[in-house]
């Protein structure tokens, strides 16, 4: 996850701030990486970085809908990174 971290930060400043989530889902750990304004996925990614899914954002805000079932099933929630710049 700090390759992801370090390409965030070689990033312009957004707002809102990048933030990195840590959760539990189907028993593995996950990163969410959230999106930097409107109508933008937010990625779900593997420990391996792989992309796993965008659970939200979009034009309709519901992701690209191949986890739909990531917010109920996602445990475990702890900030990883927030952006401070």
């Amino acid at each position: 996850m700090q390759t992801k971290i370090a390409e965030l930060q070689a990033l312009p400043k957004s707002n809102p701030a990048y933030e990195v989530w840590q959760y539990t889902f189907r028993g593995e750990p996950v990163y969410l990486v959230t999106a930097p304004c409107c109508d933008q996925y937010e990625t779900l990614y593997d420990a391996c970085l792989n992309v796993l899914c965008a659970p939200s954002g979009g034009l309709s805000g519901q992701g690209d809908g191949r986890c739909p079932e990531f917010r109920q099933l996602a445990a475990d929630r702890q900030l990883v990174w927030r952006d401070s710049r």
